[in-house]
């Protein structure tokens, strides 16, 4: 499988590696419409052509597949362009920044008959991977509540200037940061969320929000919040998953802690490997499915974290909790 990057961001380089690292594989093109940083992408692969205009990458005949890593807005464009040229996608997360274009994209991959499958990295990094396997196993009973806390930056200057926009990002720290907390919280939950509750604040003159908190419950019972905080000093990303019989704790930093009966395990240690190992497992999964495979992250999954950012926006907006049922106005 040849596979074009279309955008060299901050983890193209995790792609690029993670091509390298596969039997099937290749690395055959790079684009990006800043062409010093699609070569400084490429040069890790030197057998990978450099393109700045997707479409020209496309109607070179030089991938099978795509990998889109580009502002949110232009998910669905450029991935449409693909899906007609026949090449299968991988997305980014979040999928698209409306529901409309959320559903768009499935289409256009469906009637075009190649495959695709939404980046949510969360599914594939070792730590949260251990734990899904202690939550499997059943041997701390059912989840009760899943709580959320995650540091991030949205001063000026820290991140690229598209990351401010509303019309390119979809939105601002619970857009880009949230959409992850939302995907591995429900996934840990094990449910679909039916209501939200929402606030947002805006800081340091960004047209987008900073901060905010959501509380979420989801349809087997299970509560869920999420707190995203910019520029704290202390920084942080703890997910604690509270469970009948005792409660996981995973932090990236330090690995994954299983705690019951007054006794702690540490069930997976942090690696250096680990961000990169999840770029390559969510790689070899993207192959599986234009082999024919279901993806480890369905696509109405990859959907609904976007509803539920919407309906966070919504709620924020309104000041009143919003039930799901009325968020499918949100495109």
């Amino acid at each position: 499988m040849r596979i074009g990057l279309i955008g060299a961001g901050a983890v193209a380089s995790y792609h690029c590696t993670a091509a390298a690292a596969l039997d099937g594989v290749e690395l055959a093109a790079v684009c990006d419409i800043d062409e010093a940083a699609a070569r400084r992408v490429a040069s890790g692969c030197p057998d990978a052509a450099v393109f700045t205009d997707h479409r020209a990458m496309l109607q070179s005949g030089a991938v099978d597949a795509v990998i889109v890593n580009t502002p949110h807005s232009t998910h669905l464009p450029i991935a449409v362009h693909a899906a007609a040229a026949g090449a299968h996608v991988l997305v980014e997360k979040p999928m698209a920044t409306t529901l409309e274009d959320c559903d768009r994209l499935i289409a256009a991959c469906d009637s075009e008959g190649v495959a695709l499958t939404v980046g949510h990295i969360q599914h594939y990094l070792p730590e949260k991977v251990a734990a899904e396997k202690v939550l499997a196993s059943g041997e701390l009973g059912a989840v009760r509540m899943v709580r959320d806390n995650r540091s991030t930056d949205y001063r000026p200057g820290t991140r690229s200037p598209w990351f401010f926009s509303p019309d390119i990002a979809g939105g601002g720290a619970l857009m880009n940061i949230g959409g992850h907390c939302i995907d591995r919280s429900l996934w840990f939950g094990g449910g679909r969320a039916v209501e939200m509750l929402a606030t947002t604040v805006s800081r340091f003159g960004s047209a987008v929000e900073t901060d905010g908190a959501m509380m979420l419950r989801l349809d087997n019972g299970v509560s869920v919040s999420i707190v995203v905080v910019s520029d704290p000093a202390t920084r942080g990303d703890l997910v604690t998953v509270v469970c009948d019989r005792g409660i996981i704790e995973i932090d990236p930093r330090h690995g994954t802690t299983v705690h019951a009966d007054g006794r702690s395990q540490l069930i997976h240690r942090t690696h250096p490997d680990d961000i990169q190992s999840a770029f390559t497992a969510q790689l070899a999964d993207f192959q599986r499915v234009v082999q024919g495979g279901a993806p480890t992250v369905p696509l109405e999954h990859a959907r609904h974290v976007v509803e539920l950012v919407l309906a966070a926006y919504r709620s924020a907006e309104e000041g009143s909790a919003l039930l799901l049922a009325d968020a499918e106005a949100l495109t």
